[in-house]
């Protein structure tokens, strides 16, 4: 089969047979999920998508660009305020320390407990020893996705909550803002630490250089806060492609993946400059229309004989460490004084979504060699399940409203 053929065929698949699906249903299942499930299904049936050439290289090269895109984006959000109007239904503001030590805990507990267990329960099982990396790091790599929040698909479900609702997504966002640069940072620990140190002991010209170059991009985006703030529009369109571009080859030159620099490429650009973008239309555009590509390969990439039933098993069990933990984590320490129980448990609820952060940071980590093929699916299985269970869990457990006599 010729290149545009297969890459036709990957287009039909993963993006346009999805978006059918994504409409029917009345977009109650976020778009991300339905590729990646469309992938999984073909790789367990052990569909034969390679002989018409899926996945196709113009496919995952275009996917991979939009990934590229939409963490450069969520870069973008770090600094932006997506809680948008006022509400009359306002909780009382969280204190920035207060904040700060909530957002710790609901990421670090998660982290912690999730880590430890399994390291004592899930590495032993056959098959979830990662390749390249020790037990400890591998469990600290499956600890990090069970512990992540998904901010671009928290975005997108808090923009279609009720009015009455929207101060809790409000905060379930600051929080997830916190969560995604922490993610990002620990992805970047974790690979220097996954016995990466030879590289970082024979560092070159190249090496200081991209170091240099992130901070010029860094000093660039502060000093045009305060001295340009409102340079001309072309200007700004064109230091978007350099800024992705010089970030992404910057953090892949220090033997990092090139989503680390293009997420914190984004969230150097001056604020000022961001909020005459129309990065939240890129970013869903990016996210309907070209990223399930990189989705459904994901999917597509798992081990079919790995989703056996002890891991479907491990994955239910993954999924419960996660929801208990990240609720109990929340609910032991409101991140906002005054929360009733119910508006912390709706918090909660929120904020156990893992969406297209955990499957991008699980691409990531089995790409390195820090997953195995077992914990790979288990993981993904986990997005799915948990991102699924995100609207019915908070629509049960939020603080019920009163009609209006």
């Amino acid at each position: 089969m010729n290149d545009l053929t297969a890459v036709l065929a990957d287009i039909g698949i993963f993006v346009c047979v999805p978006w059918m699906l994504w409409r029917l249903l009345g977009r109650i299942i976020p778009i991300a999920v339905i590729p990646i499930l469309i992938g999984i299904m073909a790789a367990v049936w052990h569909l034969p998508l390679q002989k018409i050439g899926i996945p196709s290289f113009y496919g995952d090269t275009i996917g991979w660009i939009a990934v590229l895109v939409l963490a450069f984006t969520a870069g973008m959000e770090m600094w932006q305020h997506p809680e948008g109007e006022p509400s009359a239904n306002t909780l009382p503001k969280p204190g920035l320390l207060r904040l700060l030590g909530g957002a710790a805990i609901a990421l670090g507990g998660p982290f912690l407990i999730g880590s430890l267990l399994v390291y004592f329960f899930f590495l032993p099982l056959p098959g979830w020893h990662a390749p390249s990396v020790t037990p400890f790091i591998a469990a600290a790599s499956i600890g990090l996705c069970i512990a992540v929040s998904a901010l671009p698909v928290l975005i997108g479900i808090v923009r279609e909550l009720p009015v009455a609702d929207k101060p809790i997504g409000q905060l379930a966002l600051k929080l997830a803002v916190i969560d995604d640069a922490t993610l990002w940072i620990g992805l970047a620990v974790l690979q220097i630490a996954a016995e990466r140190q030879a590289a970082m002991h024979s560092w070159g010209v190249r090496e200081a250089g991209a170091v240099i170059l992130l901070i010029l991009l860094a000093a660039g985006g502060s000093l045009a806060s305060r001295h340009f703030r409102n340079p001309p529009r072309f200007l700004v369109w064109a230091v978007v492609p350099l800024y992705l571009s010089l970030g992404s080859w910057a953090s892949m030159t220090l033997g990092l993946h090139e989503l680390i620099g293009a997420y914190f490429a984004g969230a150097f650009m001056p604020p000022s400059w961001v909020r005459r973008l129309p990065f939240e239309a890129i970013s869903t555009s990016a996210l309907v229309w070209v990223a399930p590509l990189f989705f459904g390969h994901s999917g597509l990439h798992i081990n079919g004989d790995a989703l056996t039933w002890p891991s479907v098993l491990a994955s239910l069990s993954l999924v419960a460490i996660s929801i208990v933990v990240k609720m109990g984590s929340i609910y032991i320490f409101p991140p906002s004084q005054g929360l009733s129980r119910r508006q912390t448990l709706g918090l909660g609820a929120l904020l156990q979504c893992k969406g297209l952060m955990e499957i991008v940071a699980a691409t990531i980590l089995h790409e390195q060699g820090m997953l195995s093929e077992f914990a790979f699916a288990s993981l993904m299985v986990l997005a799915v399940i948990s991102t699924l269970l995100t609207g019915p869990l908070f629509h049960w457990l939020k603080p019920k409203t009163t009609s209006p006599a």
